[in-house]
Protein backbone atom coordinates (compact mmCIF):
# COMPACT_ATOMS: atom_id res chain seq x y z
CA UNK A 1 0.00 0.00 0.00
CA UNK A 2 2.97 2.34 0.59
CA UNK A 3 4.38 1.62 -2.86
CA UNK A 4 3.72 4.11 -5.68
CA UNK A 5 1.15 2.88 -8.16
CA UNK A 6 -0.48 4.01 -11.36
CA UNK A 7 -3.86 5.75 -10.94
CA UNK A 8 -6.71 3.24 -10.65
CA UNK A 9 -9.66 3.47 -13.07
CA UNK A 10 -12.69 5.42 -11.89
CA UNK A 11 -15.85 3.61 -10.78
CA UNK A 12 -18.52 3.57 -13.50
CA UNK A 13 -21.08 6.34 -13.66
CA UNK A 14 -24.49 5.41 -12.25
CA UNK A 15 -27.52 6.61 -10.32
CA UNK A 16 -25.72 5.89 -7.03
CA UNK A 17 -23.12 8.60 -7.70
CA UNK A 18 -25.39 11.14 -9.36
CA UNK A 19 -25.69 14.47 -7.60
CA UNK A 20 -29.43 14.16 -7.04
CA UNK A 21 -29.05 10.77 -5.38
CA UNK A 22 -26.17 11.83 -3.14
CA UNK A 23 -28.10 14.92 -2.00
CA UNK A 24 -31.14 12.75 -1.35
CA UNK A 25 -29.00 10.53 0.90
CA UNK A 26 -27.85 13.59 2.85
CA UNK A 27 -31.44 14.76 3.33
CA UNK A 28 -32.89 11.40 4.41
CA UNK A 29 -30.10 11.07 6.98
CA UNK A 30 -31.94 13.69 9.04
CA UNK A 31 -35.24 11.75 9.23
CA UNK A 32 -34.65 9.98 12.60
CA UNK A 33 -34.21 13.35 14.34
CA UNK A 34 -37.29 15.10 12.95
CA UNK A 35 -39.85 13.75 15.45
CA UNK A 36 -38.05 14.01 18.82
CA UNK A 37 -38.41 17.32 20.65
CA UNK A 38 -35.08 16.67 22.34
CA UNK A 39 -32.61 14.51 20.38
CA UNK A 40 -32.42 11.34 22.53
CA UNK A 41 -28.68 11.37 23.12
CA UNK A 42 -27.35 10.59 26.59
CA UNK A 43 -25.36 13.72 27.45
CA UNK A 44 -27.34 16.19 25.36
CA UNK A 45 -29.73 17.49 28.08
CA UNK A 46 -26.72 18.16 30.31
CA UNK A 47 -25.12 20.24 27.57
CA UNK A 48 -28.43 22.01 27.02
CA UNK A 49 -28.51 22.95 30.69
CA UNK A 50 -25.08 24.56 30.28
CA UNK A 51 -26.28 26.47 27.22
CA UNK A 52 -29.27 27.73 29.22
CA UNK A 53 -26.89 29.16 31.81
CA UNK A 54 -24.69 30.59 29.06
CA UNK A 55 -27.66 32.38 27.48
CA UNK A 56 -29.36 33.45 30.73
CA UNK A 57 -29.70 37.02 31.91
CA UNK A 58 -26.80 37.74 34.32
CA UNK A 59 -29.38 39.01 36.83
CA UNK A 60 -31.36 35.77 36.74
CA UNK A 61 -31.05 33.19 39.56
CA UNK A 62 -29.18 30.89 37.16
CA UNK A 63 -26.29 33.34 36.89
CA UNK A 64 -26.58 35.36 40.08
CA UNK A 65 -27.17 32.53 42.56
CA UNK A 66 -26.59 29.08 41.14
CA UNK A 67 -23.88 28.99 38.45
CA UNK A 68 -20.84 30.87 37.19
CA UNK A 69 -20.19 31.08 33.47
CA UNK A 70 -17.02 32.75 32.17
CA UNK A 71 -15.90 32.75 28.54
CA UNK A 72 -12.31 31.71 27.89
CA UNK A 73 -10.54 29.62 25.29
CA UNK A 74 -11.12 25.89 25.48
CA UNK A 75 -10.45 23.47 22.64
CA UNK A 76 -14.03 22.24 23.05
CA UNK A 77 -16.49 25.04 22.21
CA UNK A 78 -18.14 24.11 18.90
CA UNK A 79 -21.81 23.93 19.85
CA UNK A 80 -21.36 26.32 22.80
CA UNK A 81 -20.63 29.04 20.22
CA UNK A 82 -22.99 27.86 17.47
CA UNK A 83 -25.95 27.86 19.86
CA UNK A 84 -25.73 31.64 20.42
CA UNK A 85 -27.10 32.74 17.03
CA UNK A 86 -29.33 29.67 16.71
CA UNK A 87 -30.99 30.31 20.09
CA UNK A 88 -31.63 33.93 19.14
CA UNK A 89 -33.31 32.84 15.92
CA UNK A 90 -35.19 29.71 17.04
CA UNK A 91 -34.99 29.46 20.82
CA UNK A 92 -32.68 27.15 22.75
CA UNK A 93 -34.44 23.81 22.26
CA UNK A 94 -35.26 24.14 18.56
CA UNK A 95 -31.95 25.86 17.86
CA UNK A 96 -30.00 22.98 19.40
CA UNK A 97 -32.13 20.41 17.60
CA UNK A 98 -31.34 22.08 14.26
CA UNK A 99 -27.61 22.05 15.05
CA UNK A 100 -27.76 18.38 16.00
CA UNK A 101 -29.67 17.51 12.82
CA UNK A 102 -26.85 19.00 10.75
CA UNK A 103 -24.24 16.69 12.32
CA UNK A 104 -25.24 13.37 10.67
CA UNK A 105 -26.11 15.27 7.49
CA UNK A 106 -22.62 16.79 7.37
CA UNK A 107 -21.05 13.40 8.08
CA UNK A 108 -22.97 11.81 5.20
CA UNK A 109 -22.02 14.67 2.88
CA UNK A 110 -18.40 14.39 4.01
CA UNK A 111 -18.20 10.63 3.41
CA UNK A 112 -19.61 10.94 -0.11
CA UNK A 113 -17.39 13.91 -0.93
CA UNK A 114 -14.25 12.17 0.34
CA UNK A 115 -15.10 9.05 -1.68
CA UNK A 116 -15.67 11.14 -4.80
CA UNK A 117 -12.37 12.97 -4.45
CA UNK A 118 -10.43 9.76 -3.79
CA UNK A 119 -12.00 7.58 -6.48
CA UNK A 120 -13.09 10.15 -9.07
CA UNK A 121 -16.72 9.11 -8.58
CA UNK A 122 -18.59 7.80 -5.55
CA UNK A 123 -18.25 4.00 -5.61
CA UNK A 124 -21.31 2.01 -4.50
CA UNK A 125 -19.32 0.51 -1.62
CA UNK A 126 -19.00 3.95 -0.01
CA UNK A 127 -22.71 3.79 0.78
CA UNK A 128 -21.96 1.05 3.32
CA UNK A 129 -20.26 3.69 5.48
CA UNK A 130 -23.34 5.92 5.72
CA UNK A 131 -24.89 4.25 8.81
CA UNK A 132 -21.81 5.44 10.73
CA UNK A 133 -23.23 8.98 10.53
CA UNK A 134 -25.12 7.88 13.67
CA UNK A 135 -22.11 6.36 15.37
CA UNK A 136 -22.06 5.66 19.09
CA UNK A 137 -20.21 8.89 20.05
CA UNK A 138 -23.16 10.88 18.68
CA UNK A 139 -25.69 8.60 20.41
CA UNK A 140 -23.77 9.18 23.65
CA UNK A 141 -24.17 12.91 23.12
CA UNK A 142 -20.56 14.02 22.58
CA UNK A 143 -21.85 17.10 20.76
CA UNK A 144 -18.76 19.27 20.36
CA UNK A 145 -16.72 16.24 19.36
CA UNK A 146 -19.27 15.01 16.81
CA UNK A 147 -19.76 18.52 15.43
CA UNK A 148 -16.00 18.99 15.00
CA UNK A 149 -15.53 15.57 13.40
CA UNK A 150 -18.31 16.30 10.89
CA UNK A 151 -16.52 19.53 9.98
CA UNK A 152 -13.18 17.68 9.80
CA UNK A 153 -14.50 15.16 7.27
CA UNK A 154 -15.66 17.92 4.96
CA UNK A 155 -12.41 19.84 5.48
CA UNK A 156 -10.47 16.72 4.45
CA UNK A 157 -12.58 16.40 1.31
CA UNK A 158 -11.80 20.04 0.52
CA UNK A 159 -8.08 19.36 1.10
CA UNK A 160 -8.22 16.48 -1.40
CA UNK A 161 -10.11 18.56 -3.94
CA UNK A 162 -7.74 21.54 -3.80
CA UNK A 163 -4.80 19.15 -4.08
CA UNK A 164 -6.35 17.42 -7.08
CA UNK A 165 -6.82 20.81 -8.75
CA UNK A 166 -3.25 21.86 -7.94
CA UNK A 167 -4.40 24.88 -5.88
CA UNK A 168 -1.78 24.45 -3.19
CA UNK A 169 -1.34 28.13 -2.39
CA UNK A 170 -5.07 28.61 -1.87
CA UNK A 171 -5.14 25.45 0.21
CA UNK A 172 -2.42 26.75 2.52
CA UNK A 173 -4.25 30.06 2.91
CA UNK A 174 -7.64 28.49 3.59
CA UNK A 175 -6.50 25.81 6.00
CA UNK A 176 -4.91 28.16 8.51
CA UNK A 177 -8.34 29.48 9.63
CA UNK A 178 -9.95 26.06 9.07
CA UNK A 179 -7.47 24.46 11.47
CA UNK A 180 -8.06 27.19 14.06
CA UNK A 181 -11.84 26.83 13.70
CA UNK A 182 -11.67 23.07 14.19
CA UNK A 183 -9.45 23.45 17.25
CA UNK A 184 -11.98 25.78 18.85
CA UNK A 185 -14.82 23.37 17.97
CA UNK A 186 -12.97 20.38 19.46
CA UNK A 187 -9.29 19.58 19.43
CA UNK A 188 -9.96 16.01 18.25
CA UNK A 189 -11.45 17.37 15.02
CA UNK A 190 -8.25 19.26 14.30
CA UNK A 191 -6.03 16.31 15.27
CA UNK A 192 -8.01 13.94 13.03
CA UNK A 193 -7.80 16.36 10.11
CA UNK A 194 -4.02 16.57 10.60
CA UNK A 195 -3.69 12.78 10.41
CA UNK A 196 -5.91 12.51 7.33
CA UNK A 197 -4.16 15.30 5.45
CA UNK A 198 -0.72 14.01 6.41
CA UNK A 199 -1.61 10.57 5.07
CA UNK A 200 -2.82 12.09 1.79
CA UNK A 201 0.39 14.06 1.36
CA UNK A 202 2.61 11.07 2.15
CA UNK A 203 0.86 9.09 -0.59
CA UNK A 204 1.16 12.03 -3.00
CA UNK A 205 4.89 12.26 -2.29
CA UNK A 206 5.32 8.53 -2.93
CA UNK A 207 3.42 8.84 -6.20
CA UNK A 208 5.80 11.65 -7.19
CA UNK A 209 8.66 9.17 -6.87
CA UNK A 210 10.06 10.12 -3.45
CA UNK A 211 11.50 7.47 -1.16
CA UNK A 212 9.51 6.09 1.77
CA UNK A 213 11.27 8.10 4.52
CA UNK A 214 11.47 11.25 2.39
CA UNK A 215 7.72 10.95 1.82
CA UNK A 216 7.10 10.80 5.57
CA UNK A 217 9.09 14.00 6.01
CA UNK A 218 7.54 15.71 2.99
CA UNK A 219 4.03 14.93 4.24
CA UNK A 220 4.75 16.97 7.36
CA UNK A 221 6.07 19.90 5.34
CA UNK A 222 2.97 19.93 3.14
CA UNK A 223 0.62 20.07 6.15
CA UNK A 224 2.32 22.97 7.98
CA UNK A 225 -0.76 25.12 7.28
CA UNK A 226 -2.46 23.09 10.00
CA UNK A 227 0.24 23.83 12.61
CA UNK A 228 -0.88 27.26 14.01
CA UNK A 229 -3.42 25.73 16.46
CA UNK A 230 -0.44 24.34 18.40
CA UNK A 231 -0.01 27.84 19.84
CA UNK A 232 -3.62 27.86 21.06
CA UNK A 233 -3.18 24.44 22.62
CA UNK A 234 -0.07 25.54 24.52
CA UNK A 235 -2.01 28.48 25.95
CA UNK A 236 -4.94 26.23 26.83
CA UNK A 237 -2.90 23.57 28.60
CA UNK A 238 -0.83 26.14 30.51
CA UNK A 239 -3.91 27.60 32.22
CA UNK A 240 -6.65 26.04 34.35
CA UNK A 241 -6.68 22.99 32.10
CA UNK A 242 -3.31 21.84 33.44
CA UNK A 243 -4.31 21.96 37.11
CA UNK A 244 -6.11 18.62 37.36
CA UNK A 245 -5.39 17.09 33.99
CA UNK A 246 -5.89 13.33 33.99
CA UNK A 247 -4.65 10.95 31.31
CA UNK A 248 -4.54 7.19 31.67
CA UNK A 249 -5.84 3.69 30.96
CA UNK A 250 -3.62 2.88 27.96
CA UNK A 251 -3.78 -0.28 25.86
CA UNK A 252 -6.95 -1.76 27.32
CA UNK A 253 -7.35 -4.08 24.35
CA UNK A 254 -10.57 -5.77 25.43
CA UNK A 255 -12.15 -2.34 25.79
CA UNK A 256 -10.90 -1.26 22.38
CA UNK A 257 -12.43 -4.35 20.80
CA UNK A 258 -15.75 -3.62 22.51
CA UNK A 259 -15.65 0.01 21.35
CA UNK A 260 -15.01 -1.03 17.74
CA UNK A 261 -17.93 -3.44 17.63
CA UNK A 262 -20.03 -0.79 19.42
CA UNK A 263 -19.51 1.72 16.62
CA UNK A 264 -23.18 1.37 15.59
CA UNK A 265 -24.52 0.71 19.08
CA UNK A 266 -28.09 1.93 19.27
CA UNK A 267 -30.94 -0.52 19.72
CA UNK A 268 -30.71 -4.15 18.60
CA UNK A 269 -27.40 -5.60 19.76
CA UNK A 270 -27.14 -8.48 17.30
CA UNK A 271 -28.09 -6.29 14.34
CA UNK A 272 -25.70 -3.51 15.36
CA UNK A 273 -22.75 -5.88 15.82
CA UNK A 274 -23.53 -7.79 12.60
CA UNK A 275 -23.53 -4.46 10.73
CA UNK A 276 -20.04 -3.68 12.06
CA UNK A 277 -18.78 -7.13 11.09
CA UNK A 278 -20.04 -6.56 7.54
CA UNK A 279 -17.93 -3.41 7.40
CA UNK A 280 -14.89 -5.27 8.72
CA UNK A 281 -15.46 -7.97 6.11
CA UNK A 282 -15.44 -5.36 3.36
CA UNK A 283 -12.24 -3.84 4.74
CA UNK A 284 -10.58 -7.27 4.93
CA UNK A 285 -11.56 -7.98 1.31
CA UNK A 286 -10.14 -4.60 0.31
CA UNK A 287 -6.83 -5.29 2.03
CA UNK A 288 -6.63 -8.72 0.39
CA UNK A 289 -7.76 -7.45 -3.02
CA UNK A 290 -10.65 -9.92 -3.10
CA UNK A 291 -13.58 -8.61 -5.22
CA UNK A 292 -12.83 -5.07 -4.06
CA UNK A 293 -9.69 -2.94 -3.92
CA UNK A 294 -8.63 -0.14 -1.58
CA UNK A 295 -7.71 3.38 -2.57
CA UNK A 296 -4.20 4.08 -1.32
CA UNK A 297 -4.82 7.61 -0.04
CA UNK A 298 -7.79 6.64 2.09
CA UNK A 299 -6.25 3.29 2.99
CA UNK A 300 -3.19 4.99 4.50
CA UNK A 301 -5.47 7.57 6.15
CA UNK A 302 -7.49 4.82 7.82
CA UNK A 303 -4.25 3.14 8.90
CA UNK A 304 -3.17 6.41 10.54
CA UNK A 305 -6.47 6.58 12.40
CA UNK A 306 -6.16 2.95 13.48
CA UNK A 307 -2.68 3.59 14.89
CA UNK A 308 -4.03 6.63 16.75
CA UNK A 309 -6.93 4.52 18.05
CA UNK A 310 -4.53 1.90 19.39
CA UNK A 311 -2.28 4.48 21.04
CA UNK A 312 -5.01 6.65 22.57
CA UNK A 313 -5.81 6.03 26.25
CA UNK A 314 -9.36 5.74 27.52
CA UNK A 315 -8.95 9.04 29.42
CA UNK A 316 -7.10 11.88 27.69
CA UNK A 317 -6.82 15.32 29.33
CA UNK A 318 -9.83 14.53 31.53
CA UNK A 319 -11.94 13.44 28.53
CA UNK A 320 -13.30 9.95 29.09
CA UNK A 321 -13.65 7.42 26.25
CA UNK A 322 -11.11 9.28 24.11
CA UNK A 323 -10.30 6.14 22.12
CA UNK A 324 -13.90 4.98 21.83
CA UNK A 325 -14.90 8.23 20.12
CA UNK A 326 -12.53 7.59 17.23
CA UNK A 327 -13.71 4.03 16.47
CA UNK A 328 -16.53 4.84 13.99
CA UNK A 329 -14.28 7.18 12.03
CA UNK A 330 -11.62 4.49 11.60
CA UNK A 331 -14.26 2.31 9.96
CA UNK A 332 -15.73 5.23 8.03
CA UNK A 333 -12.52 6.17 6.22
CA UNK A 334 -11.54 2.53 5.65
CA UNK A 335 -14.90 1.72 4.03
CA UNK A 336 -14.79 4.91 1.96
CA UNK A 337 -11.43 3.67 0.63
CA UNK A 338 -13.01 0.59 -0.94
CA UNK A 339 -14.29 0.24 -4.49
CA UNK A 340 -15.24 -2.71 -6.66
CA UNK A 341 -12.55 -4.20 -8.85
CA UNK A 342 -15.14 -4.75 -11.54
CA UNK A 343 -16.26 -1.82 -13.67
CA UNK A 344 -19.42 -3.65 -14.75
CA UNK A 345 -22.29 -1.24 -14.26
CA UNK A 346 -24.79 -3.98 -13.38
CA UNK A 347 -22.60 -5.36 -10.59
CA UNK A 348 -22.00 -1.87 -9.20
CA UNK A 349 -25.73 -1.14 -9.31
CA UNK A 350 -26.56 -4.31 -7.35
CA UNK A 351 -24.01 -3.41 -4.66
CA UNK A 352 -25.44 0.12 -4.49
CA UNK A 353 -28.95 -1.30 -4.02
CA UNK A 354 -27.78 -3.57 -1.18
CA UNK A 355 -25.92 -0.73 0.55
CA UNK A 356 -28.91 1.59 0.15
CA UNK A 357 -31.24 -1.04 1.60
CA UNK A 358 -28.99 -1.49 4.65
CA UNK A 359 -28.82 2.27 5.13
CA UNK A 360 -32.60 2.55 4.82
CA UNK A 361 -33.09 -0.22 7.37
CA UNK A 362 -30.73 1.56 9.77
CA UNK A 363 -32.62 4.84 9.38
CA UNK A 364 -35.96 3.10 9.94
CA UNK A 365 -34.66 1.44 13.10
CA UNK A 366 -33.25 4.72 14.39
CA UNK A 367 -36.46 6.58 13.64
CA UNK A 368 -38.53 4.09 15.66
CA UNK A 369 -35.98 3.92 18.48
CA UNK A 370 -35.61 7.71 18.76
CA UNK A 371 -39.39 8.12 18.83
CA UNK A 372 -39.66 5.64 21.71
CA UNK A 373 -36.95 7.43 23.66
CA UNK A 374 -38.60 10.79 23.03
CA UNK A 375 -41.98 9.53 24.25
CA UNK A 376 -40.32 8.20 27.41
CA UNK A 377 -38.58 11.54 27.97
CA UNK A 378 -41.83 13.47 27.52
CA UNK A 379 -43.54 11.27 30.08
CA UNK A 380 -40.88 12.19 32.67
CA UNK A 381 -40.70 15.88 31.76
CA UNK A 382 -44.36 16.35 32.72
CA UNK A 383 -43.01 16.67 36.27
CA UNK A 384 -41.57 20.08 35.38
CA UNK A 385 -45.10 21.46 35.06
CA UNK A 386 -45.21 21.23 38.87
CA UNK A 387 -41.85 22.94 39.46
CA UNK A 388 -41.87 26.69 40.12
CA UNK A 389 -39.45 28.81 38.08
CA UNK A 390 -36.13 29.62 39.71
CA UNK A 391 -36.43 26.86 42.31
CA UNK A 392 -33.90 24.23 43.36
CA UNK A 393 -34.29 20.63 42.27
CA UNK A 394 -32.36 17.59 43.44
CA UNK A 395 -32.48 14.94 40.72
CA UNK A 396 -31.81 11.23 40.80
CA UNK A 397 -32.24 9.08 37.68
CA UNK A 398 -32.85 5.35 37.88
CA UNK A 399 -30.62 3.82 35.20
CA UNK A 400 -29.37 0.48 33.95
CA UNK A 401 -25.74 -0.59 34.05
CA UNK A 402 -23.60 0.77 31.25
CA UNK A 403 -23.03 -2.82 30.14
CA UNK A 404 -26.60 -2.88 28.80
CA UNK A 405 -26.48 -2.43 25.03
CA UNK A 406 -29.26 0.14 25.07
CA UNK A 407 -30.11 2.32 28.06
CA UNK A 408 -32.84 4.89 28.66
CA UNK A 409 -30.29 7.67 27.94
CA UNK A 410 -31.89 9.73 30.73
CA UNK A 411 -28.62 10.25 32.63
CA UNK A 412 -28.84 14.04 32.30
CA UNK A 413 -32.55 14.54 31.67
CA UNK A 414 -32.79 16.38 34.99
CA UNK A 415 -30.91 19.31 33.45
CA UNK A 416 -34.11 20.14 31.58
CA UNK A 417 -35.17 21.78 34.85
CA UNK A 418 -32.46 24.37 34.11
CA UNK A 419 -33.68 24.79 30.53
CA UNK A 420 -37.43 24.95 31.08
CA UNK A 421 -37.78 26.31 34.61
CA UNK A 422 -34.59 28.31 35.12
CA UNK A 423 -34.02 26.12 38.17
CA UNK A 424 -30.92 24.80 39.84
CA UNK A 425 -30.46 21.09 39.17
CA UNK A 426 -27.58 18.85 40.16
CA UNK A 427 -25.64 16.92 37.53
CA UNK A 428 -23.59 19.50 35.62
CA UNK A 429 -19.96 18.74 34.75
CA UNK A 430 -17.43 21.02 36.47
CA UNK A 431 -13.98 20.50 34.94
CA UNK A 432 -12.05 23.81 34.68
CA UNK A 433 -10.10 22.51 31.68
CA UNK A 434 -13.14 21.39 29.71
CA UNK A 435 -16.13 23.45 30.89
CA UNK A 436 -16.97 27.15 31.03
CA UNK A 437 -19.53 26.53 33.78
CA UNK A 438 -18.95 26.15 37.50
CA UNK A 439 -21.33 25.76 40.43
CA UNK A 440 -21.42 28.50 43.05
CA UNK A 441 -24.51 27.41 44.98
CA UNK A 442 -22.74 26.44 48.21
CA UNK A 443 -25.72 24.99 50.15
CA UNK A 444 -25.88 22.10 47.67
CA UNK A 445 -22.23 21.11 48.13
CA UNK A 446 -21.87 17.35 47.90
CA UNK A 447 -25.25 17.14 46.13
CA UNK A 448 -24.62 19.38 43.15
CA UNK A 449 -22.41 18.04 40.36
CA UNK A 450 -22.21 14.98 38.14
CA UNK A 451 -22.60 12.07 39.01
CA UNK A 452 -24.81 12.88 42.04
CA UNK A 453 -27.86 12.44 39.79
CA UNK A 454 -26.93 8.90 38.72
CA UNK A 455 -28.60 5.86 40.30
CA UNK A 456 -27.38 2.54 38.95
CA UNK A 457 -27.74 -0.96 40.39
CA UNK A 458 -25.25 -1.50 43.19
CA UNK A 459 -22.83 -3.80 41.26
CA UNK A 460 -22.16 -1.07 38.65
CA UNK A 461 -22.59 2.05 40.79
CA UNK A 462 -20.07 4.86 40.24
CA UNK A 463 -17.69 5.57 43.10
CA UNK A 464 -19.05 9.02 43.96
CA UNK A 465 -22.68 8.46 43.06
CA UNK A 466 -25.46 8.60 45.65
CA UNK A 467 -27.36 5.54 46.78
CA UNK A 468 -31.11 5.05 46.99
CA UNK A 469 -33.01 5.34 49.21
CA UNK A 470 -30.33 5.95 51.84
CA UNK A 471 -28.77 8.91 50.07
CA UNK A 472 -31.94 10.99 50.37
CA UNK A 473 -31.84 10.70 54.14
CA UNK A 474 -28.76 12.95 54.11
CA UNK A 475 -30.19 15.49 51.67
CA UNK A 476 -29.83 19.09 52.98
CA UNK A 477 -33.51 20.04 52.87
CA UNK A 478 -32.86 23.76 53.16
CA UNK A 479 -30.82 23.65 49.94
CA UNK A 480 -33.62 22.26 47.73
CA UNK A 481 -37.28 22.82 46.97
CA UNK A 482 -38.00 19.61 45.07
CA UNK A 483 -36.69 16.07 44.73
CA UNK A 484 -37.24 14.56 41.28
CA UNK A 485 -36.71 10.82 40.88
CA UNK A 486 -36.70 10.21 37.14
CA UNK A 487 -37.85 6.83 35.79
CA UNK A 488 -38.19 5.45 39.32
CA UNK A 489 -40.35 2.31 39.25
CA UNK A 490 -43.52 2.49 41.35
CA UNK A 491 -42.56 -0.54 43.43
CA UNK A 492 -39.34 1.20 44.48
CA UNK A 493 -40.88 4.50 45.50
CA UNK A 494 -40.50 5.38 49.19
CA UNK A 495 -41.81 7.92 51.65
CA UNK A 496 -39.25 10.25 53.23
CA UNK A 497 -39.59 12.62 56.19
CA UNK A 498 -39.99 16.17 54.96
CA UNK A 499 -40.78 15.16 51.35
CA UNK A 500 -44.35 15.30 50.03
CA UNK A 501 -45.18 13.57 46.71
CA UNK A 502 -46.87 16.03 44.34
CA UNK A 503 -46.60 14.10 41.04
CA UNK A 504 -46.29 10.46 40.07
CA UNK A 505 -45.82 9.61 36.42
CA UNK A 506 -47.86 7.05 34.53
CA UNK A 507 -44.60 5.50 33.31
CA UNK A 508 -42.66 5.81 36.55
CA UNK A 509 -40.98 8.78 38.13
CA UNK A 510 -42.01 10.84 41.12
CA UNK A 511 -41.64 14.48 42.20
CA UNK A 512 -41.52 15.44 45.87
CA UNK A 513 -41.90 18.90 47.36
CA UNK A 514 -39.43 19.59 50.15
CA UNK A 515 -41.24 20.87 53.23
CA UNK A 516 -39.24 23.66 54.82
CA UNK A 517 -39.58 24.96 58.33
CA UNK A 518 -39.67 28.49 56.90
CA UNK A 519 -42.90 28.97 54.90
CA UNK A 520 -41.41 31.55 52.52
CA UNK A 521 -38.97 28.91 51.23
CA UNK A 522 -41.63 26.34 50.57
CA UNK A 523 -42.73 28.16 47.43
CA UNK A 524 -39.41 27.49 45.76
CA UNK A 525 -38.13 31.05 45.61
CA UNK A 526 -34.39 31.05 44.88
CA UNK A 527 -32.12 31.81 47.78
CA UNK A 528 -28.38 31.54 48.12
Amino acid sequence: MFRPQLPAPMPPRGWWNSRWYCMALVIVTTIPLLYPTIPPFTDLPGHMGRYAVELADPASPLRSTYYNFHWRFLANLGVDIAIIPMAKLFGLELGLKLIVITIPAMVTFGILWIAREAHGRVPPTALFALPLAYGFPLIWGFLNYSFAMALALNAFALWLRLGRMGLYRWRNILFVPIGLLLTVAHVFGWATLCLLCYAAEVVRARDDGRSFFTSLFWGGIKTLALAPPLILLLVWRSGDASAKSLTGDFFFWRGKYVYIISSLRTHWMNYDIASVYILWGLIACGLAGIWVRMNRTLGIASLMLMIAYCLLPRILLNSAYADMRLAPYVLMIAVAAITLRSSARRENAIVALIATALFGARLAMLTASFAEHDDANRAQLVALDHVKPGSRVFVEVALQCLGNWETTRMDHLGSMAIVRRGAFANGQWVDPGAQLLSIKYAPAKGFSEDPTQILRPFPCRQAHAKVYPGGLNHLPHDAFDYVWLIAMARDKMNSFPGLTPIWIGDRGGILYRVEHSSPERGGGSPQG
